[in-house]
């Protein structure tokens, strides 16, 4: 049996296209050879993509000139929340300037955009449209709670930077000038959910949280409040708070039952909080979706036991 023609080293770590391939030296023949993958039409890997950044670089031999991802996958990219996790095997989102030709191909869902739509930034070493317009693309596809949910993650000014991702990507000012000019599906959507974005939530269930509490006609929380003791010290940092009536309410994830260290830190975060004269209300997956009522009652209930009123 004839040896297979080795795949030439700086092919072997990429995705590639068939005229690269051909211009490697490769045949035809070789190219159908059945250790190749085709993860799109007309190009070639010598392994499968794992995971969906993965999956958007083995699509760059096709990408031409003036196209970037963008709406969903963009949104993936830049670390937005969705009520759905995005799966490796959904299509791809690829954009381009009108007059250019959305791509067509197996795999992806094309886009035409108008000249000045969005800008073309780089983000995981890809060409992605820029934060504020793949916000903007939401809100024809998401529901107002997650579309603020998707705002607060991008103004959020988190504890731990990343010195490798700056972070807020954007004011809260320039996403409201973003909604205020958009004049595309989910104009009104994006209006309304940008008069509700915040800076402090760090996760979709905190702002699903606060957008609950708010609305069963309770006081607006402070987010990420850091509460202090004596001369200053510093005692914990809470999810929402009601500083005036020390209320705190925390959304427990399914991390703080699975890492132990997670759960201890939080015993002694809490153990602090009771012994500095604050209530937290703790709140679980089952009462944010299935029970919210519940929630929003069991808080105004806390919270008139602290003095404060309807």
């Amino acid at each position: 049996m004839p040896r297979r023609v080795p795949i030439p080293i700086d092919l072997q770590a990429r995705a590639f296209s068939i005229s690269e391939g051909l211009y490697a030296g490769l045949g035809e023949s070789r190219l159908r050879g059945r250790d190749l993958v085709r993860p799109f039409h007309g190009v070639r890997a010598v392994g499968a993509a794992s995971g969906v950044v993965a999956r958007c670089r083995s699509y760059l031999p096709r990408l031409r000139d003036g196209q970037f991802f963008s709406h969903e996958i963009a949104a993936f990219l830049w670390g937005m929340p969705r009520p759905r996790r995005f799966e490796a095997a959904d299509p791809l989102h690829v954009s381009s300037f009108v007059p250019e030709r959305a791509p067509r191909t197996r795999g992806v869902v094309g886009h035409e955009l108008r000249p000045g739509r969005a800008e073309v930034v780089g983000r995981s070493g890809l060409p992605v449209a820029d934060a504020a317009s793949t916000w903007l693309h939401l809100a024809s596809v998401l529901g107002l709670d997650d579309l603020v949910a998707a705002g607060d993650h991008l103004v959020l000014d988190p504890a731990v930077l990343e010195l490798d991702d700056p972070r807020p990507y954007l004011g809260v000012d320039s996403l409201r000038a973003a909604a205020d000019g958009f004049r595309g599906r989910g104009r009104r959507l994006a209006v309304e959910a940008v008069s509700l974005v915040r800076v402090g939530a760090e996760s979709r269930p905190e702002t699903l949280l606060r957008l609950l509490l708010m609305r069963a006609g309770l006081p607006e929380p402070e987010l990420n409040f850091v509460v202090e003791g004596a001369g200053g010290r510093f005692l914990a940092r809470v999810d929402l708070a009601y500083p005036e009536f020390k209320v705190a309410v925390e959304y427990d994830g399914d991390q703080h039952r699975s890492d132990s260290r997670q759960y201890d830190h939080d015993i002694a975060r809490f153990d602090r909080l009771h012994d500095a004269g604050w209530h937290v209300v703790r709140v679980r997956a089952r009462g944010l979706f299935r029970f919210p009522d519940e929630t929003a009652a069991r808080v105004e209930r806390v919270l008139a036991t602290r003095g404060a009123r309807p």
